[in-house]
């Protein structure tokens, strides 16, 4: 399973499209976003190969304006999943296994005092190249 981290600016989606099927090598079966973000979201539907299957996790915005039509033309199914329900046992048996690797999603690491919470909580909302923002304890 590879992972790819897409940029914040909407007019690099062709890109990247580009990028992750040359990284690929071969047409995209499943794409995965979980930041639920227009230009992510697009990202997804665009780099997934005709008959191929979008999931749509992440929900960041109530309403999103993505390329359906060309999607639809294309007959990829797009399934949405709100979060966590009903995957808790398939992730704990992926991450045992090895099988995925999250590190690379942890981008940021804070400590605990008020400044820091603070400083973290900024560096997550600022949309930028934060992924997983964690505290150390």
């Amino acid at each position: 399973m590879e992972t790819y981290l897409s940029g914040d600016v909407q007019q690099d989606v062709s890109k990247e499209v580009e990028e992750i099927q040359n990284a690929m090598g071969s047409g995209i079966d499943v794409s995965f976003d979980c930041v639920g973000y227009n230009k992510t979201m697009s990202t997804a539907l665009n780099a997934t190969r005709s008959g191929g299957k979008a999931c749509l996790i992440g929900l960041a915005q109530s309403e999103m304006t993505v390329p359906i039509t060309p999607a639809a033309a294309r007959e990829v199914d797009i399934i949405g999943i709100f979060r966590y329900r009903n995957t808790w046992p398939l992730c704990i048996e992926l991450l045992r296994t090895g099988k995925i690797d999250v590190k690379p999603l942890i981008t940021h690491r804070f400590g605990f005092s008020q400044k820091e919470v603070e400083d973290a909580f900024e560096t997550s909302a600022g949309r930028g190249n934060a992924i997983k923002v964690m505290f150390n304890l």
